[in-house]
């Protein structure tokens, strides 16, 4: 059995592969694939249908959140595997090789998960309404180990204004040291760092250049690590992204048409899920429209379909030719044209838009948010309105860094739309040149993955 290491570089493609001379030299000992991906490209969607094999009508993971109906809630970025609705790599492999070790160092769905030591972002959530920085393990001794040597996980590094190539840093040492002292059989890495500047500046530029030559770096000590122990090494990525040039309030459509309904507090208005008729869960390039009255679909649909910005609207027959037909899916689907993407924005005035718009706040938004990896460029005092937070934060205190634009027109880049060819989706690579072929689905990555550690093929 081989040991085996798959790193996960957020929005690589063969573009920007072609500047990242440590990971190409994967494909270069083994070979280079185009890599399929899913609608929506996404990270939970794509992630899951990697690691089970199975596409998002079968192990329901339709984005990186969706409406839970049983609760009445939009929760996005949840943690846990029992989500997942579709078996795993690692509980594949062990019914052929019971005891099949496997360290998850930041991949998806990781709470919960029945692998053997687990490392993933968890903020310390304290009783005054303060947010520090942490992370959650399994074993709970990795915890102190990790960030006695390591330090803090570098939350603010991960996520906002200040994402950058700290977290992944840090996450690649997690991985490295783990591999070295307890060395699992299949090690999941997550780097995240490419996707951040790629979103802020577009794909095109200096600055993809740099991000992509930055996390070259640091996915090489990986891939170091990985050899120095003779292990197997596949690299991939989720999702190509393209140049965002049209943000879409798909949202604020419904609510002019009296669909979407709000509820009021000190002023400031909240979407009500129960009583709207109509709202989206606005998901990069994806939406998941959920329709309370299936009378009003058609008439949701055809204002959907007139929506500028709107390439298709999938309905049921859509959704199964997509793989997307599960019940956590919205009664339509809405998928942006390219450029365009979907923004969360229900109110229609500024002055009453709910005070963590401003903020990076993953959990209550009822839809992505790209505008928090931005310091409101509107603002001239940001700055320095930002740094008092922050000094504010450091002395215990009370702080609310409210810095995130309302206009969203500083996104510079995108992506849940299917590619449009090869150049700009996901690639995988893979150090082993016995496993060679022309191209890989998403589907396909599991079995691939199993293969690579000399372990059976999933059973169809």
């Amino acid at each position: 059995m081989t040991a085996l290491v798959v790193l996960d570089v957020v929005g690589l493609t063969p573009a920007l592969l072609a500047r990242m001379p440590r990971v190409r030299a994967v494909g270069e000992e083994g070979f280079t694939a185009p890599l399929g991906t899913v609608l929506p490209a996404v990270t939970c969607s794509a992630q899951s249908t990697f690691l089970t094999g199975a596409l998002p009508r079968d192990h329901g993971i339709v984005g990186n959140g969706w409406y839970f109906r049983d609760l009445g809630e939009v929760l996005l970025w949840r943690q846990h595997q029992a989500l997942v609705q579709a078996e795993t790599v690692w509980d594949t492999a062990r019914r052929s090789r019971p005891g099949y070790t496997v360290a998850n160092v930041c991949w998806w769905y990781a709470m919960g998960a029945r692998t053997d030591w687990t490392v993933t972002p968890r903020p310390i959530y304290h009783a005054d309404g303060r947010k520090s920085p942490d992370c959650y393990t399994t074993p709970p001794s990795l915890h102190d180990d990790l960030t006695a040597e390591l330090g803090t996980f570098p939350l603010f590094s991960y996520w906002g204004a200040r994402a950058g190539i700290a977290s992944s840093a840090w996450i690649a040492a997690a991985a490295r040291r783990i591999m070295a002292r307890s060395g699992p059989d299949l090690t999941l890495v997550y780097l995240p760092h490419l996707d951040y500047d790629l979103q802020r500046h577009g794909p095109d530029g200096p600055q993809a250049v740099a991000a992509a030559r930055a996390v070259d770096e640091v996915a090489g000590t990986v891939i170091d690590a990985a050899r120095d122990r003779g292990a197997t090494v596949v690299v991939l990525s989720e999702y190509g992204l393209e140049a965002a040039s049209r943000p879409v309030d798909v949202n604020r459509l419904l609510r002019r048409e009296g669909l979407l309904a709000v509820h009021t507090q000190a002023g400031m208005e909240y979407l009500d899920p129960w009583t709207s008729r109509a709202f989206a869960v606005a998901d990069h390039q994806i939406a998941h429209v959920y329709v309370r009255d299936p009378a009003d679909v058609p008439r949701v649909r055809a204002l959907l379909a007139g929506l500028d910005g709107v390439d298709e609207v999938l309905d049921a027959e859509g959704k199964r030719a997509h793989g997307l037909d599960h019940h956590r899916s919205g009664e339509l689907v809405a998928v942006a044209r390219p450029g365009a993407w979907f923004t969360y924005y229900y109110w229609l005035d500024d002055a009453r838009a709910p005070d963590f718009a401003r903020t990076v706040e993953i959990h209550r938004k009822p839809g992505y948010d790209p505008a928090e990896l931005f310091l409101d460029p509107a603002d001239r005092f940001v700055q320095a309105r930002a740094g008092l937070a922050l000094a504010r934060k450091k002395a215990g205190l009370r702080y609310t860094l409210d810095v995130v634009p309302l206009d969203p027109s500083p996104v510079a880049g995108t992506h849940g739309r299917l590619p449009a060819d090869d150049r700009t989706g996901p690639v995988l690579l893979c150090s082993d040149p016995a496993l060679a072929r022309d191209r890989v689905a998403a589907t396909d990555v599991k079995g691939l993955l199993l293969e690579a550690a000399g372990l059976p093929a999933p059973v169809a």
